[in-house]
């Protein structure tokens, strides 16, 4: 492993711990939305039908997926999720993004897509902000 692969492997772990506090904290400060929330109803809304089962939620949101449970109960409570029990395996539940949930997310998106500009792609030109998504979705992609 050479130089630059460490350096690109530091510089992402950096980032990535200095950037995630800062989303979080405009997140809550502004729409009183943890950003573990944020991107749980942002892949429930994203996703067919706005559900998943937790185990799909899990794979694609960000939260851990021993996390991601406890993330659905608190937002089922605050009345932004509902759960809905599967027709085929009544033992596994559905997430599903309420209207209360969506209107949640459309408020808070602008303050999210502000921050991710304001402290990220800012300080790339258009083509090294392509170059890293494409770099990463590579190596997503290699791991599924």
């Amino acid at each position: 492993m050479g130089d630059t692969d460490t350096a690109a492997w530091a510089a992402l772990l950096r980032v990535h711990a200095a950037l995630v506090p800062r989303l979080d904290r405009e997140l809550q400060q502004q729409c009183g939305l943890p950003l573990t929330w944020y991107d749980v109803l942002l892949e429930l809304n994203s996703a067919p039908d706005r559900r998943l089962s937790m185990g799909e939620l899990g794979e694609v949101a960000v939260v851990s997926r021993t996390r991601v449970s406890r993330v659905v109960d608190q937002l089922v409570a605050a009345g932004l999720v509902g759960r809905e029990v599967n027709p085929e395996d009544k033992r596994s539940a559905y997430a599903v993004i309420t209207a209360e949930g969506r209107k949640t997310l459309r408020a808070a998106a602008p303050v999210y897509l502000g921050a991710i500009e304001r402290h990220f792609t800012s300080h790339m030109t258009a083509t090294e902000s392509r170059s890293v998504a494409t770099a990463l979705e590579k190596v997503l992609s290699a791991g599924r």
